[in-house]
Formats: C-alpha cells, sequence, structure tokens
C-alpha cells in the first residue's frame, strides 16, 4: 500500500474573481501571525510593491487557464514581518472565485544567505593564503643563502631560489641526490629519513657538486600537492681538519665568461643546460639565466641529422667536438646559423657538457661576397692577352671599388651618408660612382621595399 505525503500549504488565501482575499489560514510554523486585516482587501495591497505584477499576473492566468505558474513574492504580514513566499493559484469550479496558495521559502532564504557568507569568508580566506603564499615566494627569492624544494619521493629538485642557482648551479628537474658526494650519500639519506620521522633535522655537513665543496644542510619535511617536499636550506661549511678547501677558479671567471661574444653554455651528461652566459641568452632570445637553465639542448639545436642528439653523443663517444655547424632557433623563432665547439668531462663528479657556440652568419655573408669577388676577378682575368695591361688594371679597380661600395652600404643599412664616411668619399662622388656602376637604382629600390 502506497502512502502519499500531504504537506500544508504554508499559505492559503481564497479570493473571489476579482483577486480579493475572502478568506485566510497559515500553517502552524507561522500560526502566531493573524491575517483578520487581510479579509476583505485586494491581494496586491498584502505584497511588497514590487510583486504587485506578479500577483495580479498569477489572479489573470488563474481566471484565463485555470491555472498560473510558480511565482515568488514578497509576502507582508499584519504584525509587519516580510516572508519570501512561493505561489500558485488555481481556478475553482465555474465562477465560484480562486484560491492561492503558498510555499515559505524563509528557510531556504536563510540558507542562501549562509552559503554567500560562506563563500566570502572562503574567498577572504583564499586571498589571505595568496597574500602568504607571495610573501613566502618574496623570500624565497630574496634569501642571501641557498634554498631548495626536492621532491620527497625521487629527490629531484622542485624549485630553487636564485642564491642556490648561482652557487650551486641548480635547476628545477635535476636529481639532487646524484649532487651529493658519493661519501655522503649514506649520511644523506639518513638526514631525510630523521626528516621524515621528526619534521626537521638539524645541520648536517655534507659535499655537494662535481667540486666536493662543503655545505651545511637543514631539512624540513612539508605538506604538498600532490606530495609531500623536502625544504633544503645550505650554508657554506668549514673544510674538514686536514683538508683543504676546493682550488678556487682563476680570478674574475664568471665575469670573463659573462662578457665573452660568443656564446657559452654547460650542460649534464642529459644535455640539459647548467649555466649560461649573455651571449647564449640573446642567441636564444631568453630574458634570464634561470628561463634556460634545466631546458634540453634540443630545445634550440633541432635540425635534421644535425640535432643535439648527435651534439650530446658525438661528446660522450669522443670527448669533443670542433666547428659542429647547426641552426640555432631561438624562441620568437628567429633562425641563426651557428658553429659549435666543446668537450665532455666527467673529473670529479657526473659527466657535464661545456660548449662555446659562435654565430657565423656574418662570416658566411663574408664568404659569399668573397667568393662573388674571386668569380668577378675571374672574368677581368679572362681577357688577359686580350685587352692592354692598363685596360686590365681599370676594369680590376672598378670590380674592387664596386664590392668595397657593396660592402660599405650593407655595413650602414643603407645609409649612403655612413658609406660615404666610412670610404672617404663625399656624398656626390659616392652617388656619381653609385650611378656608374648601376647600383643607384638598385638601392633605390631595395628602400622602397624597406620602407
Amino acid at each position: 500500500m502506497t502512502r502519499v505525503a500531504i504537506t500544508q500549504p504554508d499559505v492559503t488565501l481564497v479570493l473571489d474573481w476579482d483577486g480579493v482575499i475572502r478568506d485566510a489560514s497559515v500553517s502552524s510554523s507561522i500560526a502566531k501571525e493573524g491575517l483578520e486585516g487581510w479579509v476583505g482587501r485586494h491581494w496586491t495591497e498584502t505584497v511588497g510593491d514590487p510583486a504587485s505584477d506578479q500577483v495580479r499576473r498569477m489572479v489573470e492566468d488563474a481566471r484565463d487557464r485555470g491555472l498560473s505558474a510558480f511565482l515568488q513574492v514578497t509576502q507582508r504580514f499584519p504584525s509587519g514581518l516580510e516572508v519570501p513566499i512561493e505561489y500558485t493559484t488555481v481556478r475553482l469550479g465555474g465562477q465560484a472565485g480562486l484560491i492561492a496558495v503558498g510555499k515559505s521559502l524563509q528557510a531556504v532564504h536563510e540558507l542562501q544567505h549562509r552559503l554567500v557568507a560562506a563563500q566570502q569568508a572562503r574567498e577572504q580566506d583564499y586571498w589571505k593564503l595568496r597574500e602568504i603564499e607571495t610573501r613566502s615566494r618574496l623570500l624565497f627569492d630574496a634569501a642571501s643563502e641557498a634554498v631548495l624544494i626536492i621532491s620527497a619521493s625521487n629527490l629531484r629538485v622542485v624549485e630553487a631560489n636564485p642564491a642556490a642557482i648561482r652557487e650551486l648551479g641548480l635547476a628545477p628537474n635535476w636529481d639532487f641526490a646524484q649532487e651529493v658526494a658519493p661519501r655522503d650519500r649514506a649520511a644523506f639519506r639518513e638526514l631525510l629519513a630523521r626528516a621524515r620521522e621528526h619534521g626537521r633535522t638539524p645541520g648536517v655537513l655534507l659535499h655537494i657538486g662535481a667540486a666536493g665543496t662543503p655545505w651545511l644542510l637543514r631539512v624540513t619535511l612539508m605538506a604538498r600537492e600532490p606530495e609531500p617536499v623536502f625544504l633544503i636550506q645550505l650554508a657554506p661549511g668549514t673544510p674538514e681538519p686536514g683538508r683543504a678547501l676546493p682550488r678556487a677558479l682563476p680570478p674574475r671567471t664568471d665575469e670573463l665568461l659573462e662578457a665573452m661574444p660568443d656564446a657559452f653554455v654547460v650542460a649534464d651528461g642529459d644535455g640539459r643546460v647548467r649555466r649560461a652566459n649573455r651571449a647564449f641568452l640573446d642567441l636564444t632570445q631568453s630574458a634570464t639565466e634561470s628561463a634556460v637553465l634545466g631546458e634540453p639542448l634540443s630545445r634550440w639545436f633541432a635540425a635534421p641529422g644535425r640535432d643535439a642528439a648527435l651534439l650530446v653523443r658525438t661528446l660522450r663517444e669522443h670527448g669533443e667536438v670542433r666547428l659542429f655547424q647547426t641552426t640555432l632557433t631561438g624562441l620568437l623563432g628567429t633562425e641563426a646559423e651557428v658553429e659549435i665547439s666543446g668537450c665532455a668531462s666527467s673529473a670529479g663528479g657526473p659527466l657535464a657538457l661545456s660548449l662555446l657556440v659562435r654565430d657565423i652568419r656574418r662570416r658566411a655573408a663574408a664568404e659569399d661576397r668573397a667568393d662573388e669577388l674571386r668569380s668577378a676577378l675571374a672574368e677581368v682575368l679572362q681577357d688577359m692577352g686580350r685587352l692592354p695591361l692598363p685596360v686590365l688594371v681599370r676594369n680590376t679597380s672598378a670590380v674592387v671599388e664596386r664590392a668595397c661600395i657593396e660592402q660599405a652600404l650593407q655595413a650602414a643599412n643603407g645609409n649612403r651618408t655612413a658609406a660615404a664616411d666610412a670610404l672617404g668619399l663625399s656624398r656626390q662622388s659616392l652617388y656619381a660612382k653609385l650611378e656608374r656602376y648601376g647600383l643607384h637604382e638598385s638601392r633605390d629600390a631595395e628602400e622602397d621595399v624597406l620602407g
């Protein structure tokens, strides 16, 4: 036997054909409200002004179609209480009148207000968290000591602050465990185990990097999504008794590498960048060194048959490479023909690759011009024996003069005044020579295209 749950409406209004209230009753939830004052008044007079149109619509719909849609109005009770109520209006038989039944939405509105308040509180907590994260990031980046965040599962670097990148040459995704000296790796594992058990550890002296430089490590276990991480703080350590510090690099080595006109880059055995000078950043169209650290060489050297994989394989197998020509593609798509010489070394640590990358676009253009000059001179020499020597000398001088003018114009980017100064000529003399060699019209056409 099926049971049907019957619920009493919160408000029931009996209306005449014009919408005047003839009787009214309320449920037990609002039984304290007396409705005697409603009888004889039009329904629109008991609701707020914005709801009057909705009440008229429900009355008209019930008279025309027998049933109105559900509409929400703000019902004003005689005591002054205002309650949101959802009404529908039904026509009684013939023209006996109408009946409006309503359900209170007070509980729903309270829940909505509580939800809005909870959302606002959550949003405030979110922005507070963002502010804390921003401050933490600023402190992380501004810290003078090296700080690393490594994954607790595979010990790879997740984040490294500028001091760590500068002092240790570490970048995201590198295996930090491989940077620890082999004789200290057991102690490093014990240090991590203690951090897992107690949350943090006191400072322990370990040797890091290919040079085995002593560093004082403090490890803290941190909860983080999707997995926990270790926060490692590194401070320069003191050498062990009887052990000298590693031999320092020659003075100003970093400054000299940074000032080199050719690009210089150091990569690990997998071909990932660990150090790069300003010239390499310019070639790859990168703003900062941190933008290239940890990136594979294949990101820039991908020419078929001359890619980074071949370059790294050659260095691994033979230990060096000379005059390896390939194409470097920058982040903005600009391509440059380059020539690479480098070597590989695993002395004192993991395999490392050092590469000197030279832009040969200007040299290739100069070689092309030299080939053109040689070809032009060869054509002049073919007339030897048929023309007198003074004519051959004059023709040879004209070929060389034309080549010098073209070179000066190209070096000056088409600026004739600068080209004339470079050649030691006046502008009028340069214009005359351009007319003589037929360069005036071609140069004007080129400038029109560029303009």
